[in-house]
């Protein structure tokens, strides 16, 4: 059987990115396409070729690659596919649009709706400069929704990476998905039943993760807090930190590993679709303190693996704080929690049965 691997774009290592690298490793012999690619900036695919677009000849792509967004459709359907008989798509916005033989079989691994169509105006507000544009955006929008909704019934399976994005499938392209709660690199984390007197926040500081939330309740508690990771919202988050909260931007995969392991919880305020960073922190043998929707309900157990809290906001992140300090947390059973239903070999138990199911029906 002949495998073709396809992802959105290659131009950031997110955690889609990273689920499409186990995905490449699991299938070693599986021809890789994607619209753009920039190695330096993305997944580690060794030496295997990479088939993109005609997108990929245009000055800059990789760097403004948003706002190629009325052409990735056609840069996709363009691509020749009819050689493969499973196509595997990973994706959130266009990957999922490609063509494939009448007798071929198409299983998309669909990380989100695209958003950016489906909700513009959160989607607008994290990219302020957009905004004096929204009329034409809009207008633009409204016909890619369309090819959108089109484009979506190409997927023979959809596979889901939690309850809520299986439903917003269903609710916006009418079709049904499975779901299958994707996986970490469970080697890539270290246990520690040692936890220092530090948390840890680990996002892009974009606005939707509400960064801005945790440095209030940290400013009001006092308690030593480090922020990993960038954005354009660190120099107003910087701005309105006291000095028990410490940004480190960018670390290492080793540092940060560390620090996984030693922080006492890990903090997550943003409403996500699934989330890999609370199953990183559980593999760690570290609870998590997060808002309680979307993906956490999936992977997280209340009074277990952690805590949640019932809005986005410092009041009830503090109360949060407060209670998990009262907790007698196990860390060798949250460690156990997250390698046992989490791990690679669990995901890919369930994948392989699935598209054994899919390829032979």
């Amino acid at each position: 059987m002949k495998v073709a691997l396809v992802h959105d774009y290659l131009t950031q290592r997110g955690g889609a990115e990273r689920v499409f690298e186990l995905l490449c490793k699991h299938y070693p012999d599986a021809d890789i396409f994607t619209s753009l690619y920039e190695p330096q900036h993305s997944i580690d695919l060794g030496d295997r070729r990479v088939y993109t677009t005609y997108l990929q000849q245009i000055p800059h792509a990789a760097r403004y690659f948003k706002l190629l967004a009325p052409f990735y459709y056609s840069a996709f359907r363009a691509l020749d596919l009819s050689d493969y008989d499973l196509i595997i798509s990973s994706s959130t916005t266009f990957a999922k649009g490609v063509k494939k033989r009448p007798d071929a079989k198409h299983i998309c691994f669909c990380h989100n709706v695209t958003r950016f169509l489906w909700d513009t105006k959160t989607y607008l507000r994290e990219y302020t400069a957009y905004q004096p544009f929204y009329p034409l955006i809009e207008s633009l929008f409204q016909r890619m929704r369309q090819a959108d909704l089109t484009f979506a019934q190409e997927p023979d399976l959809y596979i889901a990476n939690s309850s809520v994005v299986a439903r917003r499938i269903q609710e916006t392209y009418d079709k049904p998905a499975l779901v299958i709660n994707y996986p970490i690199d469970s080697e890539q984390f270290t246990f520690s039943a040692q936890k220092e007197n530090f948390y840890l926040a680990s996002a892009r500081l974009l606005g939707y993760k509400r960064i801005d939330v945790i440095v209030e309740a940290f400013n009001w508690l006092g308690w030593k807090l480090m922020i990993i990771g960038d954005g354009p919202e660190r120099e107003t988050l910087q701005a309105r930190a006291l000095k028990n909260i410490q940004f480190l931007g960018h670390v290492s995969d080793v540092d940060r590993k560390q620090l996984l392991a030693k922080s006492r919880s890990v903090i997550v305020t943003a409403l996500e679709d699934y989330g890999l960073v609370p199953i990183e922190a559980n593999a760690s043998g570290t609870p998590v303190i997060a808002y309680g929707a979307g993906g956490v309900l999936d992977t997280q157990v209340p009074g277990k693996t952690g805590i949640f809290f019932k809005s986005q906001t410092p009041e009830s992140l503090h109360t949060a704080l407060l209670d998990a300090r009262k907790i007698s947390w196990d860390y060798s059973t949250i460690r156990h929690h997250a390698l046992s239903r989490f791990s690679e070999s669990v995901f890919f138990e369930s994948v392989d049965r699935v598209i054994q199911e899919v390829c032979l029906a």
